[in-house]
């Protein structure tokens, strides 16, 4: 006859495991509308004791993740963007702090709540953040590109110019995808950059990004669009590049459809600042790049309708182009591939300030492999050898 001991130390082992299962079960309805199990959407992070920096607090994993098989997975963070809308308007009401992304497509997206609580997905924007912003001693480290042909560049430029000639859009902003190779990880690569926006996700990218998309603060709406890149080094650089009737022009398009996209939600939209030059570090040397700084004052009770007014102004006109509709089609027809969260917009929400950047400056991660993104706006006056070497110009790592 069985002791009892051993009965009860058999029936917590078959409880055990049916709560493993129980909670797969659990986690896969949670996430059950957000494709996890369909594409690299699901972040999973194995966690490992003996590094205090990569524990998850009790609070997150009640909050927003289930153990399984030794790893914590984030079950109800990734979600269809039209839900992000309802979180975003939920917390701006309420006051309660958030991270958020969302991707180019406007398919996929991510919501966490009380972010500042947990050292998983790291993040500071200005200063703010849960990763600190102090420089970090860079030892030295390797890091190579391979960029994709010339030619194959050209055949993705022509596609875009036979648009612009007929008509389809007047500015549209081409990418490129270029495979690169690197002794750092992509969380190191976070906390060395020195960057105003920098985000990691882990197994999904790395982010440091020079580009803030709006603020809303103190009632009132700030978006700083960015078009134009020079080496700073060249003689009277910023002369150069303000002067340069390409740039110009770009520049000039992006102002005016920003300046229309604010006007959709906001009253008294004005140009503060019009194109001003800022210096970026990068390790290849400093680079200068152009901006201008647009303002509106929003409505009394913005911060209930965050979200409704938020995606409003999506996709981020610098990195699209104008008209929106026609030029998001001729970027899919060049590009041939989904952007993901490259291009795409992340912000952080403290409870009253909303601040949000846009995700250029990207690597991302498949499987063994990493990418950075890069790109830079077309126009009818574009030199497809220049619009090239902009865009090679643009895979730094920025320390």
């Amino acid at each position: 006859m069985q002791s009892n001991s051993k009965i009860f130390y058999r029936q917590n082992i078959f409880r055990k495991i049916f709560k493993k299962i129980s909670f797969y079960f659990i986690f896969r309805q949670n996430i059950a509308n957000s494709k996890l199990f369909d594409n690299p959407l699901l972040s999973s992070v194995t966690i490992n004791p003996s590094r205090r920096d990569l524990r998850v607090p009790t609070n997150m994993i009640n909050k927003h993740s289930i153990k399984l098989f030794g790893r914590y997975y984030f079950c109800d963070m990734f979600l269809y963007s039209d839900k992000l809308t309802e979180r975003m308007n939920k917390a701006g009401q309420d006051g309660k702090p958030f991270l958020f992304g969302i991707d180019f497509e406007m398919e996929e997206s991510f919501f966490l709540a009380n972010p500042m609580e947990q050292q998983e997905i790291l993040f500071n924007f200005r200063g703010r953040g849960n990763a600190s912003c102090s420089p970090h001693k860079v030892a030295p480290y390797h890091f190579e590109s391979f960029p994709e042909a010339y030619t194959t560049y050209r055949s993705r430029f022509d596609t875009v110019m036979d648009g612009l000639k007929r008509g389809d859009s007047y500015l549209a902003n081409l990418t490129i995808r270029t495979p690169v190779s690197t002794s750092l990880s992509m969380r190191e690569i976070f906390l060395l950059a020195r960057t105003p926006y920098k985000l990691f996700l882990p197994r999904r990218f790395v982010c440091f990004s020079p580009e803030c998309f709006v603020r809303m603060e103190k009632g009132k709406i700030l978006t700083f669009p960015m078009k134009g890149t020079i080496d700073a080094l060249l003689p009277d650089a910023a002369q150069v590049i303000l002067r340069n009737r390409k740039e110009t022009a770009e520049h000039n398009t992006i102002v005016d459809l920003m300046r229309n996209d604010l006007s959709r939600i906001a009253t008294w939209v004005k140009v503060n600042r019009f194109r001003y030059t800022e210096e970026l570090l990068t390790h290849n040397g400093p680079i200068l790049q152009v901006s201008s700084e647009i303002e509106g004052l929003l409505p009394e009770d913005y911060r209930k309708q965050l979200g409704t007014l938020f995606f409003e102004l999506l996709p981020a006109g610098s990195v699209s182009g104008a008209p929106k509709a026609a030029t998001l089609a001729l970027i899919e027809k060049a590009e041939k591939e989904p952007r993901g969260y490259y291009t795409g917009v992340a912000g952080y929400f403290d409870g009253i300030n909303l601040d949000v950047c846009v995700l250029i400056r990207y690597i991302e991660q498949q499987g063994m492999h990493q990418y950075f993104r890069s790109g830079g706006g077309i126009t009818a006056q574009s030199d497809c050898r220049k619009e090239y070497n902009e865009a090679l110009q643009k895979v730094y790592l920025p320390f």
